[in-house]
Order: structure tokens, then C-alpha cells, then sequence
């Protein structure tokens, strides 16, 4: 694959191998196998497939760690059914890019009404849709120089080589089984499903259904003898993974308006606004340029009832400037150019909008959603009526990818969608938001009105207290926030990162070095103690017993055991095996083979294997690799903070990547996104507030008493509202039955210390909550690890019209927390060491 493949991704990619081992041993006309794979609007399904196709075709992708059980099928057909021409292309397009096996020409084919083969050919990826099976009788019939319809051809390949013919049925738009065609659409899938006798098509042996609605195809699949195998991508996991927007923020008038265009020329001016951030932003990082397009949809009529040219004023008046012809095209049926006045607007293909450099506004109605997939789209203007809230909703499934997948940190306004709508009222948005939260193909990104999700950015005069926070470097965790490596995977990582990036010239090579001495220690640590023999023993020679069964008496008769020496080829195929074990992508078996060249290979290829298959030569590996990750990490902290924002994303991936939950610098970015009402509650002093000074939010009894005793301090600054799960917020891990969760402590506090700056964490916690012990005991972890970095770290109940604190940067009590054993313990500790 051309580009690095997300953890859920590779997940999915696992489960899917798991599930096609399972399924192509078994597969047949008679017996056929179903295999759904369901996930969310903006997951990568495509990507999903394609890295799967390489390893069906080819070979797994170095990057997913496949197990060496798994055989390729190079003679196998793959055929991507969908329901559209544009969504075949759009899929091609696609797995063209993804992939790094460069496809021989011809190997990715969409099937015109000119094929006419007995069978698919091996190693190729067939691409055909329904509108097709619908309407072309030259593909679906015989005769005028036709010898085989496309029924044929499929039974004839179904029947030959049921166990590597995959058909897989893109049931990920809309237009599969609702809207205008889906019956026809439904009735051609049933029929690779179910098989039509009149056709002469059999069942196909092994389908993959992709679809963000796992319900969809499985009401496809209801009634029939299929062996169904699920794969889920859990949506959460797809939300983490910064490939969708965080916030779609809708704007609205308090009442239906005539004031269209008014608001048309506001919705420019956002556009306009996100443009210049995304060039300052592309700019600065060194990043290819985003350039967002202005989603207008329009009326109906011929070709509409909007007023196009005075939209097209409207949108001029909101950006200053005029728009050249180029950059103006719609998306409606009739696919002929528009002249609107003296200006013409192109038809644009929905499939081909993200890869126009020159178009910047799209007119269109109700289809765009269906065969779109444009993550450049940011702001919508609708002049649609109220009733048109589910074609809204489906439309803005397709806008909330993000541009260059991943979440952008140092500018929220770059992780959000706008969504202009004059016609509808506070409760047709609210239809809207509900449309969006529970649709099942689309991954609910934080929805509410415009003036709710609001973009915080940092307090005048604070600038002192942010290069405070930076110098003394405050620090974080990521829970669960990736899944865990090896640490000698991440110790190869960070020195080859190092290195590759400049920072750090030697540093690869001397991780390989280490490695390979690692390996040699270990190796005399296991011939000391007299292991490494035994376990030579078990690897070169294979104990064989044989049994008799005599023809007279019909009774088993023991003969002598003997032993046989195992296969260069099994040492060989061992080998590769500990290659993967000590970290796949690296080679270290290579390299430890390599550097003792002179010595015989077999016994070095020994060395390595029984090294890899000790558990307690593993465990020192990884041991001294995330030592040296550590020490690599602190050398080069401030290097890597200066680095771009997407390099510099790729150390933090490997800093949390940790078995148990490491720390990451807390960086602070220049803006944040907040949820508030005009209703609730300002307070002074807060570190991030609205363009108008403003800070607002609703605390509870306890967390405002708190503040307001903090704010009475002479050597108060400031403050932070740390919200859960905010991709800025201020994490702290704590354990639960052996399981790493997540806290977020209510408050950072900001004080003056002669002329430098002091930090407190600070968390009310209602004592009656069954998680108080394990949170005390995160808490007090955090403070032994960090504690010289923040003055207080309290814990804090009400007593009465007191409230008593637990200092957890005091030794005595940090100690007696982290020994607690049960909640009434931790009240004793309260009792005895809280101060009031």
C-alpha cells in the first residue's frame, strides 16, 4: 500500500483473512459462504479492500504482520459489484492509487457490453454495476457474435475456481436499495446471491458484502443457505483515527427567512475564511494545498427555481472577488453545461469533483450524496425546505471526511463542516441532528447550531502562561489511544524515524546494532543455563513412533521409536517466523544472521529462532528496546516538538503505542472547540475564549465553589475547563481489573510564582462514585511519575461547608493511596491526611 494503514484498518484487515480461511476451504455453489464486512460513512472500506486484494493477488502488505499460514492466490478473480457506472470508476480510481503493487496493465477491467469471455481471467479485478445487468441485453444475452452472456461466464468461473472467485457487492451508497432503481438494483444482487435458474446463474460461492449498514446486506442474505462471517469496524475506533471531522456546525435563523442570498453571502465568507486558514495551514506544514469547495444545493425545477446568477452574485459579494467560469460547476441530471446569463457552469461528475484543482462552488439537488466522495467539501449552503432534512443529513455523511486524513491540531476550525440553512427553523435542525446521530452509514461527528459549537482561541495577555506551559514541559497520556507494539518495534521505529527525519543520523543504526547484541546476549544467557540445547533438541530432530495393526488378530503392535532430522526448508520457514516475532519490517533476524557470517548459517538461523521462541528472551528484548526508545525520546523531545504537525503525529503514535500507557508532551494548540448555550454562566480568567472576550460554561456546585476559592488566591492567573475527551484535553490513566481507562481531571489551575508560573491539577470527585479508589490511585501514579511539574495534584471532596483536599504531590499520602485497597480506606486517608 501506498499509504500507512490505520489500527482499525489492519483490524479489519485480520478479520477478514481469519474469516476467508474459514470460508474458502468450504466455498461452492452448494455451499456458499457470505462474508460482511460493515463500516461506518469515511472508514476507508476501499482502502480495506484493496490492501486485501494485494494479499489475495500478491502478498500481504509488509505493514499488517500476517501470520505465515496465509497462501496467496495469484490465478484468483476478484468482481466489485456496485450499483452505479460512476461508483466503478471511483473505485478503480482508487485502488490505482492505494496500492504499491503496481496492477500490469489491463488487470483492473470494467466490464463493457463488448466482453464476451467463457470465463473471468485469473488475476485480474472485474469492476461491473447493475444499471449494466439492468439495461444492456448485448451483455445479458447471446447471439449477434455474442457466445457467452455474462451469466455464463460468472457460472462457468464460479464453477471452476470456487474457492478464489470473490464477488464483492458494494452495498456502501444509498442507491443500492432505496431511492429511484433499488428494486431492480436489489433483484440483480439477489441474484448473485440467490442464483436465477432462467439465467442459467448459479449461486456465487464467495460473496464480501462492503457496506456502512451491516442491516442492509443482511436482509439480502435472509432466507438463504449462506455461511455468513461478520467483520465490524466499531465506529468509535473510526472517530479516533482523526479520518472524520469532529463538528458540524449549523447555521440557521431563528425563524424561516426570505433573506437567502443575505445568508448564501455569510456562508461565502465562511468559505472564504477556511480557504485562507487551509493555505496559511498547507503553507506553514509544508502539506499539499486543500482547497475547500462551497457546496450550494438548489431547488428543483427546469433545470431550478434558485436564482443561479443572483447565487453566483451572492457568492462574489461574500468573497471580495469574481469567480472565474472554471471554478463554478453543478451535478445535476442533465449533464450539459448551464448558461446563466453570460456566465456558463460546467457539468461536473460526483466522482471526479475531488480531483478538479479548479473547481471551487457546486450547484446541485438531491443526488450528490449517492456516488460522491469529495473530503474538500466544508461548507454547504442548502436552499432546500424543511422536509428535505433526510436528503441533508445523507448529503453531510459524505462532507465529514477529513481533507488529509487526520484531524488537524493546531487549528480547530480545520476539523469542522458548515451548514447553512435559511429555510428551516430550530426544530427542522433538530430533525436534522437527529438524522445524523442515528443514521447507521453515518459516523456522528459532534452536530448542534452555530451558535452553540463555538471555536475558543487562547486569552490576550496569556501568551507568557502558554511558553510557561511549554518550557516546563506539562505532560499527557493517550489512553487506548493506539493500539500497543512490541517494543522493539517501536525502538526500530523512532531510530529510523530519527534518522530519516534528520534529527538523529546515527540513530538507526545503532538501534540494529543493539539489536543484533541483544540477540547475542541472550543467546549465551540460554546456553548457560542449559535451555538452549533442549530447545535445539525439540527444533532439529522429530521424534517418530509407529504403530502395526496386524491383519490376524486385528490388535495394534508397538515398534520401535526412531528420530528423523528436521528440513533445511522447516529451519528456513522458522526463521522467517522469528523475523516476524523480533519485528516485522525490521529484519533483525537478517541483520543478527548477517553480522556472524563466518559462523555456520543453520546454527545462527537456530540462534535467532530459539531466541524469538523464548518467552524470557523476548521479555529482556523488549525490556532494553523500551528503555532505549525512552532515552531516544527525551534526547530528542525538543527537536521533535519543532517538527511539522503530521511528522511530529507520527512520534506521538509511537510514544502512546506503549503496552502500558507513556506519557506525550501536552501541547496546547492555538485554538479549541467547545460546546456552550448564550444561556450559561461567564467566567473571567479562562485560558481560551470566544473572538468577544467571553468564557462560558456550567459547572457543577462542587467544581464552582472550587474555582471561585482558587480565584480568590492572590497568586491566581488563570484557568482551563478540561473536558473529556477532547483531543487537547489533559489525560491521566488509571486502572480498573487490570484495564487501562482514561481520566480527565476537572481543572487546571494557573498561578504566579515570583515571575514564573505554577500548575495545578484539580479534580472534585463525588465520593459516593464507585471509581474513587482507582482514580485516587491514577492520580497518585501520575504525581510519583510527574510531580515535579505541577505544584498541586488534589483530589477534592465536599465535607459539610468544607471542602478537604488530598495533596497527592505529598509523599505520605501518595503512598498510602497507592497501597489503599477499598474505597472505605481512601475515606480513612481522607480523614487523616486531607487538608480543609
Amino acid at each position: 500500500m501506498k499509504i500507512e494503514l490505520f489500527d482499525f484498518q489492519k483490524d479489519a484487515l485480520h478479520n477478514l483473512r481469519k474469516r476467508l480461511m474459514l470460508a474458502r476451504p468450504a466455498a461452492s455453489p452448494e455451499a456458499p459462504q457470505a462474508i460482511t464486512l460493515s463500516a461506518p460513512t469515511g472508514s476507508g472500506k476501499t482502502i480495506i479492500m484493496t490492501a486485501l486484494f494485494e494479499a489475495i493477488l500478491d502478498q500481504p502488505d509488509e505493514q499488517l504482520d500476517w501470520p505465515l499460514d496465509w497462501v496467496p492466490q495469484p490465478d484468483a478473480v476478484i468482481l466489485w459489484v456496485s450499483d452505479m457506472p460512476e461508483l466503478n470508476e471511483q473505485t478503480k480510481l482508487k485502488i490505482e492509487r492505494q496500492s504499491d503493487k503496481v496492477y500490469r496493465v489491463g488487470q483492473l477491467e470494467v466490464i463493457t457490453a463488448s466482453f464476451d469471455e467463457e470465463r473471468l481471467a485469473g488475476g485480474k479485478i472485474y469492476f461491473i454495476n447493475t444499471q449494466k445487468l439492468a439495461s444492456d441485453r448485448l451483455l445479458t444475452t447471446v447471439g449477434d457474435g455474442r457466445s457467452y452472456s455474462i451469466w455464463t461466464t460468472l457460472t462457468n468461473t464460479a464453477r471452476a475456481i470456487p474457492d478464489r472467485f470473490y464477488v464483492v457487492i458494494d452495498e456502501a451508497h444509498r442507491g443500492m436499495t432505496t431511492g429511484k432503481g433499488s428494486a431492480t438494483a436489489q433483484t440483480i444482487v439477489q441474484q448473485f446471491i440467490k442464483g436465477n435458474k432462467e439465467t442459467g446463474l448459479v449461486k456465487m460461492p464467495l460473496i464480501i458484502g462492503v457496506s456502512a449498514t451491516p442491516k442492509r446486506f443482511n436482509e439480502l442474505l435472509a432466507d438463504t443457505d449462506h455461511t455468513q462471517h461478520k467483520v465490524p469496524v466499531p465506529v468509535e475506533d473510526v472517530k479516533k483515527s482523526g479520518l472524520i471531522k469532529e463538528r458540524v456546525l449549523i447555521h440557521h435563523p431563528a425563524n424561516p427567512t426570505n433573506a437567502e442570498m443575505g445568508i448564501l453571502e455569510e456562508a461565502a465568507r465562511r468559505w472564504q475564511v477556511m480557504t485562507d486558514q487551509w493555505a496559511s495551514y498547507c503553507k506553514d506544514e509544508g502539506e499539499r494545498p486543500v482547497r475547500p469547495i462551497l457546496v450550494i444545493q438548489i431547488e428543483d425545477g427546469a433545470p431550478t427555481r434558485t436564482n443561479l446568477a443572483d447565487a453566483i452574485k451572492a457568492v462574489e459579494d461574500g468573497i471580495g472577488r469574481p469567480l472565474r467560469d472554471s471554478e463554478l460547476a453543478h451535478a445535476l441530471m442533465d449533464k450539459g453545461g448551464l448558461k446563466v446569463g453570460d456566465r456558463a457552469i460546467r457539468y461536473i461528475d460526483p466522482s471526479r469533483i475531488d480531483d478538479d484543482a479548479d473547481v471551487s462552488v457546486v450547484f446541485f439537488k438531491l443526488a450528490l450524496s449517492t456516488g460522491w466522495d469529495c473530503p474538500r467539501a466544508e461548507v454547504m449552503m442548502s436552499f432546500r425546505s424543511a422536509q428535505d432534512h433526510t436528503y441533508i443529513a445523507q448529503l453531510l455523511g459524505r462532507m465529514v471526511r477529513t481533507p488529509l486524513a487526520r484531524r488537524i491540531e493546531s487549528t480547530a476550525e480545520l476539523n469542522d463542516v458548515h451548514l447553512y440553512l435559511p429555510h428551516f427553523n430550530a426544530a427542522a435542525v433538530e430533525q436534522v441532528i437527529t438524522a445524523l446521530q442515528t443514521s447507521d452509514d453515518i459516523v456522528p461527528a459532534e452536530t448542534g447550531e452555530g451558535t452553540k459549537l463555538v471555536t475558543l482561541h487562547r486569552r490576550p495577555g496569556t501568551e507568557s502562561v502558554f511558553e510557561a506551559i511549554e518550557a516546563v514541559e506539562l505532560v499527557t497520556y493517550r489512553v487506548n489511544a493506539v493500539r500497543a507494539q512490541s517494543d522493539i518495534r517501536r525502538y526500530q521505529a523512532i531510530a529510523s524515524r530519527l534518522t530519516m527525519d534528520g534529527i538523529d543520523p546515527n540513530a538507526w543504526d545503532g538501534a540494529k546494532a543493539d539489536a543484533v547484541s541483544w540477540i547475542g546476549e541472550q543467546v549465551a544467557v540460554l546456553k548457560a543455563s542449559g535451555d538452549f540445547e533442549k530447545a535445539r533438541k525439540s527444533l532439529t530432530k522429530v521424534g517418530l513412533r509407529t504403530v502395526m495393526v496386524t491383519g490376524v488378530t486385528g490388535m495394534a503392535e508397538g515398534q520401535e521409536d526412531y528420530t528423523v532430522e528436521v528440513s533445511d526448508l522447516d529451519v528456513d520457514r522458522q526463521f522467517e517466523d522469528a523475523g516476524r516475532t523480533l519485528g516485522q519490517g525490521y529484519g533483525l533476524h537478517q541483520l543478527y544472521r548477517k553480522a556472524n557470517a563466518e559462523r555456520d548459517g543453520q546454527e545462527v538461523k537456530l540462534e535467532a529462532i530459539i531466541v524469538a521462541a523464548s518467552a524470557a528472551a523476548r521479555s529482556a528484548l523488549e525490556n532494553k528496546s523500551k528503555a532505549q526508545f525512552e532515552a531516544l525520546y527525551d534526547a530528542h523531545r525538543h527537536a521533535i516538538s519543532k517538527l511539522t504537525e503530521q511528522v511530529r503525529a507520527g512520534y506521538d503514535k509511537l510514544k502512546s503505542a506503549s503496552s502500558t500507557p507513556s506519557s506525550t508532551p501536552w501541547r496546547l494548540q492555538d485554538t479549541i472547540d467547545f460546546r456552550r448555550d448564550t444561556t450559561e454562566p461567564t467566567w473571567s480568567h479562562h485560558l481560551y475564549v470566544e473572538y468577544d472576550g467571553s468564557f462560558r460554561t456550567t459547572l457543577n456546585p462542587w467544581e464552582a465553589d472550587v474555582l471561585k476559592l482558587e480565584m480568590g488566591r492572590d497568586d491566581f492567573v488563570g484557568w482551563l475547563r478540561n473536558l473529556d475527551r477532547k483531543p487537547w484535553s489533559l489525560e491521566i490513566p488509571y486502572q480498573v481489573s487490570g484495564a487501562w481507562k482514561p481520566m480527565f481531571p476537572d481543572m487546571l489551575i494557573v498561578r504566579s510564582k515570583g515571575t514564573d508560573f505554577v500548575f495545578d491539577i484539580l479534580e472534585p470527585h463525588d465520593d459516593s462514585r464507585a471509581d474513587n479508589l482507582y482514580k485516587a490511585q491514577g492520580l497518585a501514579e501520575f504525581a510519583e511519575k510527574h510531580g515535579d511539574r505541577f505544584t498541586r495534584i488534589q483530589l477534592i471532596r465536599k465535607k459539610g461547608d468544607a471542602f478537604v483536599r488530598l495533596e497527592l504531590n505529598k509523599t505520605a499520602v501518595r503512598s498510602r493511596v497507592r497501597q489503599a485497597a477499598s474505597n472505605p480506606t481512601l475515606n480513612a486517608i481522607f480523614d487523616e491526611l486531607g487538608d480543609v
